[in-house]
């Protein structure tokens, strides 16, 4: 009996080294928390895979408003193209609330994809809420956002994510050359660049081009920033300890017409000025002195005159306009402190930048 006992508590050393493997894969098996949860474990040996499930994961963002006759073209592009990369890499498409067939169209591919998400936003927030809204749900260690409407090519996103490893950076913008836009729109985007330049002390020519790549780190420190209106690029730029721009390919666009007009891109320039910078409301501080100080001059300069050529009613027009310059300065000013206290109103309110209403994606992820 007491042998029975024995036999039955002693294991062998090829059945305990069984068991320990069995555990050692169970325990592989377990999702690591914010991965990306595609692959399945393998005990292969080829190099080639093996370097494939090391590389950084990658994920491409893609906000869409009305794009329905674009969207086939660029998810054949795009899939094209990170299959060639070596890597596990999914797409999230957010739909910002398209008055289109662009949803029905992304729910069908979300559906047998299972590669594809599709975020479907309550109505449309724009083009940088929607990107913020495609952050919280991309999982991938690479970042990428990119247009739907097919001007910046899917084809230079392998090129962002080669010089994001090779230089250690946190984000990697694009600047694009030989620019397919009408001249007034490349003229405001000269302009807005040029002003955003200057007042925040970015570096970077090209604010407006969406084709960038970020770091998961960066990725997140932006999604919890929380911001009511936040300008992606500039608000990276900010977080990123090192980040670069190279040249990018830019093309006409084959449907559609463009959703930013000239209004669009003056109120996100005055977004952007009074989002980073305090440089609007010092330069109207500036102003306001320069033009007391003016005001000083000349009412000297009235006395003086007076005192020699004595009473005269000349001039009186000439300081009408004196004084509706001073008004439009005054008003100017009223208008820039006005923006910086919306802001801050906008912060109180605490409202969400963005509402998700469903994330559609296919039932095997």
């Amino acid at each position: 009996m007491e042998r029975r006992r024995q036999s039955q508590c002693q294991t062998s050393p090829s059945q305990a080294s069984g068991r320990l493997s069995h555990v050692l894969v169970e325990a592989n098996a377990l999702p690591l928390p914010g991965s990306l949860e595609l692959a399945a474990v393998t005990t292969s040996t080829n190099p080639s895979e093996q370097s494939k499930s090391s590389a950084a994961t990658v994920s491409v963002v893609v906000p869409v408003y009305n794009e329905e006759e674009n969207l086939p073209i660029l998810h054949e592009r795009l899939s094209n193209v990170l299959s060639k990369l070596g890597r596990t890499w999914e797409v999230v498409y957010v739909d910002d609330g398209s008055s289109d067939g662009s949803l029905a169209w992304l729910q069908a591919l979300a559906a047998r994809e299972p590669r594809v998400q599709v975020v479907e936003l309550s109505r449309n927030f724009g083009q940088h809420p929607a990107i913020l809204a495609g952050f919280s749900v991309a999982r991938g260690d690479i970042v990428v956002t990119l247009d739907a409407d097919l001007q910046n090519p899917p084809e230079e996103i392998p090129k962002l994510i080669e010089t994001l490893e090779q230089g250690n950076f946190d984000v990697v913008g694009g600047w694009r050359t030989g620019r397919h836009d009408p001249w007034v729109r490349q003229l405001a985007s000269r302009l807005v660049n040029t002003m955003t330049r200057l007042a925040i002390g970015s570096p970077i020519h090209d604010h407006g081009c969406m084709l960038r790549a970020y770091r998961r780190a960066v990725v997140e420190e932006i999604v919890a920033c929380d911001e009511r209106s936040s300008f992606i690029p500039a608000l990276a730029q900010a977080l990123a300890k090192r980040s670069t721009e190279i040249p990018v390919a830019h093309a006409a666009r084959l449907h559609g017409t463009s959703k930013y007009s000239i209004l669009n891109l003056l109120r996100l320039t005055f977004d952007l000025l009074t989002g980073f910078s305090l440089l609007p409301i010092q330069l109207v501080s500036l102003t306001g002195v320069v033009v007391a100080l003016g005001g000083v001059a000349f009412g000297i300069f009235l006395f003086v005159r007076r005192l020699i050529v004595g009473p005269e009613a000349e001039g009186l027009f000439t300081l009408f306009a004196i004084l509706f310059v001073c008004l439009g300065i005054l008003i100017f000013a009223v208008g820039v402190v006005g923006e910086y206290v919306g802001r801050i109103f906008l912060e109180v309110r605490r409202r969400p930048t963005y509402r998700i209403r469903a994330v559609h994606a296919a039932k095997s992820r």
